[in-house]
């Protein structure tokens, strides 16, 4: 039975998280009842709540949930909640409680699941998808990782017959999905806390690729080694199906796609760097190949917008350019630093990164110290936590990374200080860049640059 048809109401322990919320916003546009917790109010929890969905941010057991019937009920509940009261009732009240992992595989069992793995490019490539979707008019639902410039939102409904997803390796989630089409961006060495090494991650990848059930609708970068048949994608070389010819014209990217029978020239993108491009490639690859015609994929190429956050950039009349980005690896770093070099040689660039994680600062600090010598000057700021304590990580701190950061012009400060410093420093773009809450720092920036 469909968990649409199964439940009338849907209880989310965690509901502001960014996977979290496309999940109730998926139940919330079926009909449902949806509510349910999170610790902090955010801008997505307002525009949850303003959209019709019932948020409480106190661990109580209020009236609301306590006239929650447990057989029309469902509790979905995301790991990074360790202990909650909330939680606890519903467990001693034998409520179902799944996973959100869990509740997203479900849903894929019953459309037509296109889920985009990779330890990077998997967000920008299921958000360009579902977008192209929706230029189709597909009948489908994007779950996605970020928020789409386009939508608005991390989700879009326009039915259930095909369902985007971003695949998401952390914890082996993506094991819990039914891929009917699937891409495979990337598989960089991440997330050591939970594999342990490259190799337990390249297996895990594996493990994805193989519950796609054609090998013509599995879609891999070429080079990746994915231990099964697939069609492979590139730039700038040839592959199954690949782009060339790029060329900048007034801060447009065009390029021209080959599939294995035609090539289709001239689209016109706005989203710079080739490894967007890459992503660009693999859509059309799979819209194509859903029976979309070139003249839509190309109207659809040329308006998009992109995600919140990543390569989030903006010009201002004194000559000043700010750019956010969601990077928090080394190679994500490289691909950043490299476009702003690229585009932009001969001017000053400050760069303000958030390491995320202990562990992950731990495990590529090498790596992380390489990519931010790039910069000219940098603010480095404390770790940003999130699920991890710095009791198990004694030592890992900013300050230890920084000295291995073969850069003059380097400071370590707070998040609450890193605002003042940037007002003081001599700079033609600032770079805001990590996965944590450093996105605070939006705001102030924007209202501060058009006034220097």
């Amino acid at each position: 039975m469909s968990i649409l048809n199964k439940y009338q109401n849907f209880y989310f322990v965690g509901i502001g998280g960014i996977g979290m919320s496309a999940l109730a916003r998926y139940f919330h546009a079926n009909g449902k009842n949806v509510l349910g917790y999170d610790r902090t109010p955010t801008k997505l929890t307002a525009q949850l709540g303003f959209e019709g969905l019932d948020i409480s941010f106190e661990d109580v057991i209020d009236e609301k949930i306590v006239a929650l019937d447990k057989e029309s009920t469902l509790v979905i509940y995301t790991p990074a909640i360790k202990k909650l009261g909330i939680l606890d009732y519903f467990a001693s009240e034998s409520f179902e409680i799944l996973k959100r992992a869990k509740v997203l595989g479900l849903i894929t069992e019953h459309t037509d699941c296109i889920a985009v793995a990779g330890t990077h490019g998997k967000t920008t490539t299921s958000t360009l998808i579902a977008h192209l979707c929706k230029e189709a008019n597909l009948p489908s639902s994007a779950f996605l990782g970020g928020i789409s410039e386009n939508f608005k939102s991390n989700f879009d409904y326009n039915g259930n017959q095909y369902s985007v997803v971003e695949a998401d390796e952390y914890d082996r989630s993506f094991l819990n999905l039914s891929p009917d089409w699937a891409v495979v961006t990337s598989i960089d060495a991440d997330h050591l806390d939970i594999y342990g090494d490259r190799l337990h991650i390249e297996e895990g990848f594996r493990q994805f690729a193989a519950l796609v059930p054609v090998d013509n609708h599995l879609f891999v970068r070429k080079g990746i080694a994915i231990g099964r048949e697939h069609r492979t994608y590139a730039v700038n070389e040839e592959a199954n199906y690949y782009s060339d010819n790029l060329r900048m014209d007034h801060d447009k990217i065009y390029f021209d796609f080959h599939t294995p029978t035609q090539e289709v020239d001239d689209f016109v993108w706005e989203i710079p760097g080739i490894h967007n491009v890459e992503n660009a490639t693999v859509a059309l690859a799979i819209l194509s190949n859903l029976g979309v015609d070139f003249d839509t994929l190309k109207k659809g190429i040329a308006s998009f917008k992109g995600i919140k956050r990543r390569y989030t950039k903006h010009f201002f009349d004194n000559g000043k350019i700010y750019i956010d980005d969601y990077a928090h690896h080394p190679t994500e770093l490289n691909a950043v630093i490299g476009s702003v070099k690229t585009f932009y040689p001969n001017k000053k660039l400050l760069v303000v990164f958030q390491p995320h994680l202990f562990s992950r600062t731990r495990d590529f600090a090498e790596d992380f110290a390489r990519s931010l010598e790039k910069a000219d000057e940098l603010l480095l700021l404390d770790i940003y936590p999130a699920r991890e304590l710095q009791e198990n990580f004694p030592g890992i701190t900013s300050a230890w990374l920084a000295e291995k950061i073969n850069l003059e012009n380097k400071e370590v400060c707070t998040l609450q200080q890193a605002f003042e410093k940037i007002k003081e420093k001599d700079f033609d773009i600032v770079l805001t860049v990590g996965a944590g809450n450093i996105d605070t720092l939006y705001d102030p920036i924007m209202e501060w640059l058009p006034s220097v």
